[in-house]
C-alpha cells in the first residue's frame, strides 16, 4: 500500500494567558490507501486536535502549529501545515474530508438534507441544483438511507441519531476523497448502530480505495476495521502498531490499561471486575517533565532511579512495527502484569 498522508513531529499549542496549551506534543502518524489507521486516547489527549491541523480547520491566529503533514497526490507531494490557505481548502472535501463527531452540530438546521450534500458537491463540479440533488439521492442511497429520493427533501430534526450519522458520510465522500477521518464516528449511538456505522464504513472504504483516520476513545470500538493503532495520551503518540499487537501484546502501561477498562464476553471476563485507570491526565499547561502516565502507572516502581519522574521516554521500536514510549521493554511489561495477576 502506497503512503497517501505522512504526519511528522506535529506540535499543535493554544496560547492563553495561563501558558501555552500543548495539545499536540510531537505527533508522527502515516496511512496509506486502503488503510485504516484508528488514533485511541481519553478525551483531551490530543486526537481531534493533530486531525483538525491536517484539515486546516484551526484559527491561526490562535494557535500555533509546526512539523509537517504531507499529502502524497498524483500531482505531487504537498505540505498542508505550510500551504497557503487556498490550496488546503481547495483539498478539503475533495483530497481529505472529515466527519465531525456531533452529527445535528454539523448539519444546518433550515436546510434540507439534499440542499446541504449538493451544496458539497457544487463546489467541485459543475452542473445544475438538479444534479447536485441526484448526486445526493445516489449518496444517500449508497450509505442506506431508505427512500433515498424522498428523504433527500427533509431536514436534519426528521432524521435519527444513526441516520444523521450516515448523511455526515454521504457528504463526507460525494466528491470521492482520498483520505476520510472520522472524528467519534458511533459517540452517542447504541451498539447495534456503532456497529453498522462501522460496517459501513468498512465497506465504503474497500470502494474508494481511501485511506481512514478512526478517532476514537474506545478500544473495543476499532477490534473489527482497523489496520493499526496510535495510542496518544497527554498530547503524545505512546504506542503504535498493527491491530493484533495491540491487542494481544501491548508494550504500554496505558494501552494495557485501555484494555482492562474493555468488558470481555469469553470465559475470561467471567467474575472479573473492569479495572479503571486511578487518577487524572496531567495538565496539557504544564506537562510534567518525565513521563507523563507515570503519576497513574503501576509499572513506574519498577523503573529504578526515579527515571519515569526525570526523563520522558522516547518512542522506539519495541519489535517489528511495534513503538513505545515506555522505560521498560515489552517483556517486562507483560511479566509485571502477569506476576500482579497471579499468572505463572
Amino acid at each position: 500500500m502506497s503512503t497517501f498522508l505522512e504526519v511528522k513531529n506535529l506540535h499543535v499549542s493554544f496560547p492563553t494567558e495561563d501558558g501555552a496549551v500543548l495539545a499536540s506534543n510531537d505527533v508522527s502518524y502515516s496511512v496509506a490507501l486502503g488503510e485504516t489507521l484508528a488514533i485511541v486516547g481519553e478525551s483531551g489527549s490530543g486526537k481531534s486536535v493533530a486531525n483538525l491541523a491536517v484539515m486546516g480547520l484551526h484559527n491561526p491566529q490562535r494557535t500555533k502549529i509546526s512539523g509537517s503533514a504531507i499529502l502524497h497526490l498524483p500531482e505531487g507531494p504537498i505540505d498542508v501545515l505550510s500551504a497557503p490557505n487556498e490550496t488546503v481548502r481547495r483539498l478539503r472535501g475533495k483530497a481529505m474530508s472529515m466527519i465531525f463527531q456531533d452529527p445535528m452540530s454539523a448539519l444546518h438546521p433550515f436546510y434540507t438534507i439534499g440542499d446541504q450534500i449538493a451544496e458539497a458537491w457544487a463546489l467541485y463540479n459543475e452542473g445544475s441544483k438538479a444534479d447536485g440533488i441526484k448526486r445526493a439521492v445516489e449518496m444517500l442511497d449508497l450509505v442506506g438511507i431508505p427512500d433515498a429520493s424522498k428523504r433527500v427533501h427533509e431536514y436534519p430534526h426528521q432524521f435519527s441519531g444513526g441516520m444523521r450519522q450516515r448523511v455526515m458520510i454521504a457528504m463526507a465522500l460525494v466528491n470521492n476523497p482520498s483520505l476520510l477521518i472520522a472524528d467519534e464516528p458511533t459517540t452517542a449511538l447504541d451498539v447495534t448502530v456503532q456497529s453498522q456505522i462501522l460496517r459501513l464504513l468498512a465497506d465504503l472504504q474497500k470502494e474508494f480505495n481511501m485511506a481512514v483516520i478512526l478517532i476514537t476513545h474506545d478500544l473495543g470500538v476499532v477490534a473489527e476495521v482497523a489496520d493499526r493503532v496510535s495510542v496518544m495520551y497527554s498530547g503524545r503518540v505512546v504506542e503504535s502498531a498493527p491491530i493484533d499487537e495491540i491487542f494481544y501484546n501491548t508494550t504500554h502501561p496505558y494501552t494495557r490499561g485501555l484494555l482492562n477498562s474493555i468488558p470481555r464476553v469469553d470465559n475470561n471476563g467471567i467474575g472479573t471486575r473492569l479495572k479503571a485507570i486511578p487518577g487524572q491526565p496531567p495538565s496539557l499547561i504544564s506537562v510534567p517533565k518525565g513521563c507523563a502516565f507515570e503519576a497513574r502507572c503501576e509499572f513506574a516502581s519498577h523503573v529504578s532511579g526515579g527515571l519515569c519522574h526525570a526523563v520522558n521516554p522516547d518512542l522506539v521500536e519495541k519489535a517489528p512495527s511495534h513503538f513505545g514510549r515506555c522505560h521498560l521493554t515489552g517483556q517486562q511489561v507483560i511479566e509485571i502484569a502477569n506476576q500482579n495477576n497471579g499468572v505463572k
